[in-house]
């Protein structure tokens, strides 16, 4: 029977199966699963209307500043080092390596410890500008700088040579031929994989709790936390995780398409 079968009647029952025991595994994770101590533990109304506005007006707000600025230092940064990657000086070139091999070696909470602690100890007096919001900038923007760099250099070796060739007929500096050509050109093939950095960074600002913020500070996940310690109960942290979907699964989308278009122009 099963021979007589055709190769697309054969897919259709294998799916249907797989089906089958998706839907069932569901099923059972429903019947078996405590949803009134789920609810209890996580769903209390009365401790997610105390969140608002403050989860929005300074949780949520200091995730999005301390991302964008980590952001922005490790674009700047990150095109530097790209730059230097790909310098013809051989020195800039092992400085690059080296950067990049460090501080994509080392965890993103290292790196944030290290500039709100050692670098103070290491240089006293010096405050670095900002405080803690300059700390986060400096600290997320030296581990996406790493990251972002080696896309940025990717992006630029895509770019066809015959662009730098054209420009340098028309009388371009090779500097301004990289700036006005090859650069811009680089970033609209690097957009998507640089917005998928950013929600990495999003994420990765939930580190900040352990430089030892002010109330006014807290982003997300140390807001959640410090309202579950004082609650007894985890409904905060349930809605600090759906205030990061927000902003997360939008951008996800966002590269989706971006990947999606890329494919396209191919």
């Amino acid at each position: 029977m099963t021979s007589r079968l055709s190769r697309r009647q054969r897919r259709r029952i294998s799916q249907g199966i797989q089906y089958a025991i998706f839907v069932a595994a569901l099923v059972l994770v429903g019947l078996l699963a405590d949803w009134d101590r789920l609810q209890n533990q996580f769903a209390q109304k009365d401790l997610v209307a105390q969140l608002f506005p403050e989860i929005i007006t300074t949780a949520l707000r200091n995730t999005v500043v301390y991302t964008l600025s980590g952001f922005a230092f490790g674009l700047v940064l990150g095109l530097v080092v790209a730059l230097m990657r790909l310098s013809s000086v051989a020195p800039y070139r092992w400085l690059a390596s080296v950067y990049i091999e460090f501080f994509r070696g080392l965890p993103a909470l290292l790196i944030l410890i290290f500039v709100g602690v050692a670098v103070p100890l290491a240089f006293p007096g010096t405050e670095i500008p900002g405080g803690t919001y300059g700390k986060v900038a400096l600290g997320l923007g030296l581990v996406a700088a790493a990251y972002m760099a080696e896309t940025i250099r990717a992006g630029i070796q895509a770019v066809p040579k015959g662009q730098m060739e054209a420009a340098r007929s028309l009388g371009f500096s090779h500097g301004r031929a990289m700036v006005s050509v090859i650069i811009p050109q680089a970033f609209r093939i690097v957009i998507p994989p640089l917005t998928n950095e950013l929600v990495l960074l999003f994420k990765d600002s939930s580190l900040v709790l352990f430089l030892g913020i002010t109330l006014d500070e807290r982003e997300l996940t140390k807001f959640g936390r410090d309202l579950a310690s004082q609650t007894a109960n985890s409904t905060p942290i349930l809605v600090a995780g759906l205030c990061y979907l927000i902003i997360t699964v939008p951008l996800s989308f966002v590269v989706r398409r971006l990947e999606a278009r890329a494919d396209k122009a191919k």
